[in-house]
């Protein structure tokens, strides 16, 4: 690496030929390692050569002093060289050249070869020593002054490295507006390049950008939303800006941040809707049914295709939908769930595809985006997609065709990368022959139908969610409750679970709150579920083989010939039409007749 200065041997070059044409001797610059830099007359052809010797040179640099040497060869310095008196030189000054008056990188001597020179140089030795000192300072300035610069280039560098890192696009002003910085994030939010825009005046470039407030009145803003055209294109941004004030408190510039605003919505919403990722191991069951669905959602989950989940409510077909998406490349990306039967049809449009300003009554400043424009990148679950109606079907088929949409109310298309996991409870090709559904759309998102299977289905998984809903329940209402008694599990595994793992949450949570021993007992299971056992047992005390005991009533053949049916068929619209055709009755006697002997299933749940 080169010396201090070697990296200024131009100008040490340049000031060694003024002095020497002004004093008419001869001059050598050379740096901590006696390397010469510079020289003139004699000297020159030498520069970039090492001192053999150097003793005087040695001590000014060890020492920091300047020295004068009256008769080369014969000063103190000189007794140990071997050259005592017969120096080269006849005299000379040898001066210290510091940096910042502190640290030594060399020294400059102004030297006198011919007896001429020696006399004009100890004539006036001080002035000499003054004059070359001034220029020893001088080159130490120079290289001060490199340093400076190299020290500032390496700093603007740093910040330009840590400008282009950000992911908000950076604009920074000087005090006469003028654009000094703009990183590459503020390229492709502005669609301009850096090249293009520093040293153009903010006023002339982009008018509309509301910093010069900034500038005139000395006060910044904080995350405020900001709207601007510019290139014949509107721009929505959320913005900061920051005045610049010197030491004296005056504004000498304003920067200020941009981050796509609809971008800090999608970050918004996933703040506000976080939850704990959920995992495959986070779906309790070791049943084969539940495995091997596991194990082939565990298979598609690193694809893109569309999946639909099929399953009873209660089932945890999103949990499913969640922990797909956990184990699909995107699970840094959102996930953005809708229940489509929950919400009505113009309010699930606007909710899915969101709206530009002044779509309708209401609709908000700036526009708002939707629900698959928040989940771009990520994944957008349509629960109960069954009850979408075919007007909003066919705007969907066009995003999982073209991969873009438009808002409510606006020209734009934006595009849109999105995986859909849809969920149904229904028959969706039943659906489609009736013309309830669109035929293309469901071939669409049944790519990789997932069939979850009912509680019923894997009564091997009873015991276990049982008890972890036991255990999580007692611990968040601080009880020590161990388990389910011998009677209690078997009660539970009697009763079919028409709500699936939703209504079985549901009735440990109602059993904890109710136990107040170490065991939940059968006196803190829910009626329903204590109730459905006892009929059961009394039905089948009923049955011929102990007609002696009862002989049941009509009504209580009817109640249990239905209650069987739905248990068979399933608890959902679906379920109850099934099962209403097995009984040979119509669908709105089924109703009746659940009504009537107080079959209601729960639906809150899992």
């Amino acid at each position: 690496m080169a010396s201090k200065l070697q990296q200024v041997r131009e100008k040490g070059q340049k000031i060694a030929e003024v002095i020497a044409t002004v004093l008419k001797m001869d001059v050598e610059i050379v740096d901590e390692d006696l390397v010469r830099v510079a020289g003139t007359g004699k000297i020159r052809n030498d520069v970039g050569s090492r001192l053999r010797r150097g003793l005087v040179n040695k001590h000014v640099i060890k020492t920091g002093k300047p020295v004068f040497i009256r008769d080369s060869g014969h000063h103190e310095i000189c007794v140990s060289c071997p050259l005592e008196g017969h120096c080269y030189y006849k005299a000379s000054i040898v001066y210290p050249i510091k940096v910042e008056d502190k640290e030594v990188i060399g020294a400059m001597s102004l030297i006198a070869f011919t007896e001429e020179q020696k006399e004009t140089l100890c004539k006036s030795p001080n002035n000499h020593l003054e004059f070359i000192g001034r220029m020893a300072e001088l080159i130490g300035s120079k290289v001060a002054e490199r340093e400076m610069v190299a020290e500032k280039i390496v700093m603007a560098n740093q910040l330009q490295a840590l400008l282009d890192s950000v992911h908000e696009g950076v604009l920074a002003l000087d005090q006469e507006g003028v654009i000094t910085h703009f990183n590459r994030s503020a390229e492709k939010m502005f669609g301009i390049k850096k090249k293009d825009v520093i040293g153009k005046n903010l006023k002339q470039l982009m008018p509309s950008v509301p910093l010069l407030d900034v500038m005139h009145e000395g006060k910044g803003f904080n995350s405020r939303e900001v709207y601007f055209n510019f290139r014949n294109k509107q721009l929505h941004f959320v913005s900061t800006a920051k005045p610049i004030k010197s030491e004296d408190k005056r504004i000498v510039g304003v920067v200020a941040t941009f981050r796509d605003f609809s971008e800090t919505q999608q970050l918004a919403y996933q703040i506000v809707n976080k939850q704990t990722n959920m995992s495959f191991n986070s779906i309790i069951g070791q049943s084969e049914a539940i495995q091997s669905t596991k194990e082939k959602a565990r298979k598609i989950a690193g694809s893109n295709s569309t999946v639909l989940i099929i399953g009873e409510s209660g089932t945890g077909k999103e949990l499913f939908a969640r922990a797909i998406h956990s184990a699909s490349p995107h699970s840094h990306k959102p996930f953005i769930a809708i229940n489509c039967g929950a919400i009505p049809e113009p309010l699930l449009e606007s909710e899915l595809f969101g709206y530009e300003e002044g779509a309708f009554t209401g609709a908000k400043r700036g526009g708002k985006p939707g629900k698959i424009e928040l989940a771009s990148g990520g994944t957008l679950f349509l629960d109960e997609i069954g009850n979408m109606s075919l007007y909003l079907q066919a705007k969907l088929l066009r995003v999982l065709q073209e991969k873009q949409i438009e808002r409510v109310g606006g020209t734009r298309v934006i595009p849109v990368d999105i995986r859909v996991i849809a969920a149904t409870n229904s028959d969706l090709q039943a659906m489609v022959e009736k013309g309830q559904f669109r035929e293309d759309l469901y071939y669409r998102l049944s790519v990789i139908p997932l069939e979850i299977p009912p509680l019923r289905e894997r009564k091997e998984d009873i015991l276990l969610l049982l008890d972890y809903f036991a255990r999580r329940y007692s611990k968040l209402m601080d009880k020590k409750i161990r388990g389910f008694t011998r009677s209690a599990q078997e009660i539970c595994l009697k009763y079919p679970w028409p709500g699936n793992v939703r209504e079985l949450i549901n009735a440990v949570e109602y059993a904890i709150n109710l136990e107040e021993g170490t065991h939940i007992t059968p006196e803190s299971l829910p009626p329903r579920i204590r109730g459905y056992t006892s009929k059961r047992e009394v039905f089948q005390k009923s049955t011929p083989a102990n007609r002696e005991s009862k002989i049941p009533t009509l009504a209580e053949l009817e109640r249990e010939a239905i209650l069987q049916a739905l248990e068979e068929y399933g608890w959902t619209e679906e379920g109850k039409q099934k099962a209403a055709e097995a009984l040979g009755i119509s669908r709105a006697t089924i109703y009746r007749k659940i009504q009537k002997y107080h079959l209601n299933e729960r639906h809150n749940g899992y």
